[in-house]
């Protein structure tokens, strides 16, 4: 009978794992296939990133609201992602089956946001309930699940248009031959559905704990809460580069091919950066293990200054063959997102137990509004200055966070970190 708490915990990573990585496919399902639905619908390049910040608006939007009606108090977790998934899944199908032009469809990438918030932050207390010791790889888990779940849209819109030819300009993504974006929409749709399914299985654990109340006078003492503010600086610098490259990286990769002429560069991009986004799920599970037992300073510092060069890299990288191009990406993409369960994990460890669901929800908040911002400024540069220099202001972000980690190292919160490690 000694085994049962650790086979209980094994089976729900597994379940929250498996259901997150299937729920979050809903995240990048329409902006893996912007390129058909801007031929389609005519968009402009505003419109067209919209199909991802709406999706980031609605989460926050979603996250603040779930944290002010505490839900998470009110309908079991599992229920309310269950729920989740399911209206997130139709929203996402809705776009496949009833839309024909932007606006509504950005409509429903709001609503699909909105939905999410009660994914993955719902997977977060659901795991919590059975993690104590070892969160950082839990969360790192969970992270990874995410990760893989947002790649897998351009798996799908890849499998759909190899083979099929396709050209294009020597700085502009080629669209040719690429699937049927409506059978990449309703597939991410399927897997939700399946995601909303496989959750109704779990079961609490038993350190399971109520969610905290959205308290507004808890803005006040997280911004007078010096580790807090540096774990949310970190985390911040983190988030302005991660998203926006998640959302442009095959239209750079595109771009790339279709510099040196080669066939099915919409398709080749898709399938490339579906393996650089989805490797970040190892570099999340790796990271989030060894930051449990290095520390969460060093493994976030590691993770930032490396990713913050690959911006700057991305410049000299452009245009090389797949030889060359294809490991400078995967590195990215295995560094980007390594760092991003353990600031969620720091702020856990830093925040006074009264307001950590405030601090969580807050940290997440600005965060996804931050990507917002790097989401719509890289096209606005890369029209300025093509395609190969797009990421390169994408690089303050992780310069910033790295600065804030190590001013946390240094500090005497870090004692409150990974057991003592920093």
């Amino acid at each position: 009978m000694g085994s049962t708490p650790q086979a209980g915990r094994r089976r729900a990573l597994a379940l929250v794992g498996v259901a997150e990585l299937f729920a979050m496919t809903l995240w990048f399902s329409a902006s893996a296939v912007a390129p058909e639905l801007s031929a389609t619908w005519g968009m402009t390049p505003t419109e067209e990133g919209l199909l991802t910040t709406a999706v980031q608006l609605g989460f926050v939007a979603g996250a603040l609201a779930s944290a002010a009606l505490t839900l998470a108090d009110v309908v079991r977790p599992k229920v309310l992602f269950a729920a989740s998934a399911f209206a997130g899944a139709a929203a996402t199908a809705a776009i496949a089956l009833a839309v024909d032009s932007p606006e509504p469809a950005i409509a429903l990438r709001f609503a699909t946001g909105v939905a999410l918030a009660g994914v993955y932050p719902t997977g977060m207390k659901m795991l919590a309930g059975w993690f104590r010791e070892g969160r950082g790889l839990a969360i790192g888990v969970l992270v990874g699940a995410l990760t893989v779940g947002s790649a897998t849209p351009h798996l799908l819109r890849a499998l759909g248009g190899l083979g099929a030819g396709g050209g294009g300009g020597a700085d502009g993504a080629a669209t040719a031959g690429v699937g049927d974006p409506g059978l990449v929409l309703l597939g991410a749709a399927g897997l939700a559905t399946v995601a909303g399914v496989l959750v109704l299985f779990f079961e609490d654990g038993p350190h399971v704990s109520p969610s905290s109340a959205f308290d507004p006078r808890a803005v006040v003492r997280i911004a007078r809460d010096r580790g807090v503010v540096l774990a949310d600086l970190g985390y911040f610098g983190h988030m302005w580069e991660l998203y926006a490259v998640w959302t442009w990286l095959p239209v750079y990769l595109a771009a790339s091919y279709a510099s040196r002429g080669v066939d099915a560069a919409g398709a080749l991009g898709s399938l490339l950066a579906f393996g650089a986004i989805a490797i970040g799920g190892v570099g999340a599970w790796t990271f989030g293990a060894a930051a449990d037992r290095v520390g969460r300073t060093t493994v976030t510092s590691v993770s930032m200054v490396g990713s913050g060069l690959a911006c700057l890299l991305a410049g000299v990288a452009f245009g090389a063959p797949t030889v060359l191009i294809a490991p400078f990406v995967l590195l990215w993409g295995f560094l980007i997102v390594a760092d991003s369960a353990q600031f969620s994990a720091a702020v856990s460890e830093l925040a006074d137990d009264e307001y950590v669901g405030s601090a969580l929800t807050l940290q997440t908040a600005v965060g996804f509004l931050l990507t917002v911002a790097s989401i719509q400024l890289t096209p606005v540069v890369a029209d300025a200055v093509g395609w190969r220099w797009a990421f390169a202001p994408l690089a303050v972000g992780p310069a910033v966070g790295t600065l804030a980690m190590v001013a946390l190292a240094r500090s005497d919160d870090a004692r409150e970190l990974a057991g003592g490690r920093g």
